[in-house]
């Protein structure tokens, strides 16, 4: 078989299939070739999921004739002269228009500025037409019709005109996203309008526009250096997360990119921190010299390759923590909001209400019936629980119906300089769980569990990082059964246990003997650590030593060795749980991501009552 060139329309193709995967990637290439020009409006509109018609306009500089018959053709571009290692511009393979082309229906009309008019030129399945005069505003505009005509078999493997839609408007949001000083308009028949104005150099603003207002409130900013390595942007609270990474954007040099690297980064500093399956929410800019970066390893431009991924690594992760660390014992405001929420009546919520108390009295109804989410049931047999006495209408006998013992009010602290502390001063315990504490303006509602949960992993990180974590020894060893594939697992790991002030070895088939426990975790359930720990190792199934695991062995350590839901606590535990809360970062959620208090102001109240 001889060797032979194949024909220019073929090449092309062959480069559609790499540049061009779908509508989402035309649109891509189309609007980083505008923002390339200088474009501070850019309007896209699209049919059919972009199967139709992706149309982009632009003000940019526009191109002349000369430089429009070049456009059109393979390996021309102003973005590039002589060096790979100098990028600055967001596009320069030179291969997107002649590939769109290849498989579409072109048409391309630009405009410079000071010329008396357009220019036009089209291509379909390859084949250009001559350049013709048209008439356009300054700027380029290009249209793109029936995608992948030429070629049917790729048609076969896009998806629903809706979720081409959203690929699409997901590629303008982030790219919205790294320029804030531009405005993008998206529109169609297939989609809602997407307008978002130009805010300057205002970065939140823009970020505000794309993923909503309650972005400000619930994320951090942060700001890092090293080695010439600039890291910018927001990171969301942990206890503010998504089902998914959508929400995760990086940019490098100005360039949207979805790289594996600082993805993996990203969920690495965030480790001790989150559920499982839960991601969190963050928008970084790393800034660094082009040479030291090379974003020509993809195609579609989506991946770069640093050349010192550790570094990069290492700033994305220190960055984020220290920022989480300064951010304190902060929670996400959004969970307050759910708690107003739960308070609001009826009629504020727009519902109808059921029943009139007007006319039923202050606390008379049917029995059972439900007053906004309070059940009224007065048959004898259960007495209205929350009735206190002496609050009944006149002439009616008191009601003396008894408090359940979960929500009885405990003694409370004397001391009113408490309530000046960030998470104030406590007030009772309720359900055996939950610590209501009063603020200067505001309560405090606070879960034991999670927080004392918090405190105890922190106090486990410590004790690691100065060495050894100290160890109780028990009076007599806990023998535990486990299968024996655990028990190999946890015996081989056993010195690295002990580390963390676990000792425990073999004993016999089928058993393993716990002979100390760290210290800190107090009287803890040996039996169910063990057991978890051994879940989690053979999770795992990691060649690594247990340190590359530390956060994970210390979360499953303080959940066993934490306040227990259900315990009574006096008054003088539970201030002295909140004075640590707000000594000790990242309080604010537990080990598996959990907000460990919710925060209600005094005004937030007044509302709920009227009163403002």
């Amino acid at each position: 078989m001889r060797i032979h060139q194949l024909p220019e329309t073929l090449i092309n193709q062959i480069a559609a299939g790499e540049v061009i995967e779908r509508p989402a990637s035309v649109v891509k290439e189309l609007v980083e070739n505008a923002i390339d020009a200088g474009a501070r409006r850019i309007e896209i509109a699209t049919a059919a999921g972009g199967k139709a018609l992706v149309r982009v306009i632009d003000d940019g500089s526009g191109m002349d004739a000369d430089d429009l018959a070049l456009a059109v053709r393979r390996h021309c571009t102003s973005k590039l002269d002589q060096r790979l290692d100098d990028i600055r511009t967001l596009g320069f393979r030179g291969e997107a228009l002649p590939s769109i082309g290849s498989v579409a229906r072109l048409t391309l009309r630009s405009r410079p500025v000071n010329t008396p008019h357009a220019n036009e030129v089209s291509l379909a399945g390859g084949v250009p037409t001559p350049l013709k005069p048209a008439a356009a505003n300054q700027g380029t505009t290009v249209e793109v019709r029936d995608l992948f005509f030429a070629t049917p078999a790729r048609l076969k493997f896009l998806k629903s005109d809706r979720a081409e839609t959203a690929a699409i408007t997901e590629v303008v949001r982030r790219i919205a996203i790294a320029f804030p000083s531009v405005r993008f308009t998206l529109s169609g028949p297939d989609r809602s309008t997407l307008d978002l104005p130009a805010t300057g150099e205002d970065r939140l603003a823009r970020i505000a526009q794309v993923l909503g207002k309650e972005f400000a409130v619930n994320t951090i900013s942060l700001h890092a250096t090293r080695e010439d390595v600039g890291l910018a942007g927001h990171v969301g609270l942990p206890t503010w997360n998504k089902a998914n990474s959508l929400s995760q954007y990086a940019f490098v040099n100005g360039r949207p990119v979805q790289d594996k690297q600082i993805l993996s980064a990203i969920r690495a500093a965030y480790s001790d921190t989150l559920p499982r399956g839960r991601y969190p929410v963050a928008v970084l800019w790393i800034t660094l010299d082009p040479a030291l970066v090379d974003v020509n390893v993809h195609p579609a431009k989506a991946d770069v390759r640093f050349r010192d991924p550790g570094l990069i690594r290492g700033l994305i992760i220190g960055a984020i923590r220290e920022a989480l660390t300064a951010g304190g014992d902060r929670a996400s405001p959004s969970a307050s909001v759910g708690l107003a929420r739960a308070f609001i009546s009826p009629e504020a919520s727009g519902e109808t209400r059921r029943t009139d108390f007007a006319h039923q009295g202050r606390f008379g109804g049917v029995p059972g019936a439900d007053y906004g989410g309070w059940q009224a049931d007065r048959s004898p047999s259960r007495p209205l629980e929350a009735s206190a006495p002496g609050f009944c209408e006149p002439g009616q006998p008191e009601m003396t119906g008894a408090v359940a013992p979960s929500a009885r009010m405990g003694k409370t602290s004397s001391d009113p300089s408490l309530e000046a502390h960030p998470l104030g001063a406590a007030r009772t315990q309720i359900h055996e769980n939950y610590i209501v504490a009063q603020t200067q303006d505001g309560l405090v509602l606070v879960d034991q569990h999670a927080a004392h949960e918090r405190l105890v992993f922190e106090r486990l990180k410590t004790a690691l990082r100065a060495g050894r974590v100290p160890s109780q020894i028990l009076l007599l060893p806990e023998i535990i059964d486990l299968p024996e594939d655990d028990c190999d697992r946890l015996a081989e790991r056993a010195a690295e246990l002990a580390e963390f002030g676990l000792v425990l070895e073999r004993f016999g088939p089928g058993a393993i003997a716990v002979r100390e426990t760290p210290s800190m975790l107090g009287e803890t359930d040996v039996s169910g650590l063990v057991r978890d720990l051994a879940d989690e190792i053979a999770e795992w199934n990691s060649t690594g030593g247990l340190r590359d695991r530390l956060e994970a062995v210390a979360s499953t350590m303080a959940c066993h060795g934490s306040v227990r839901s259900g315990r009574r606590m006096i008054p003088e535990e539970m201030n002295a749980l909140l004075r640590e809360m707000e000594r000790t970062p990242g309080s604010g959620q537990c080990n598996h991501g959990r907000p460990t208090y919710i925060e209600l102001k005094l005004a937030d109240i007044e509302k709920l009552f009227s009163r403002r």
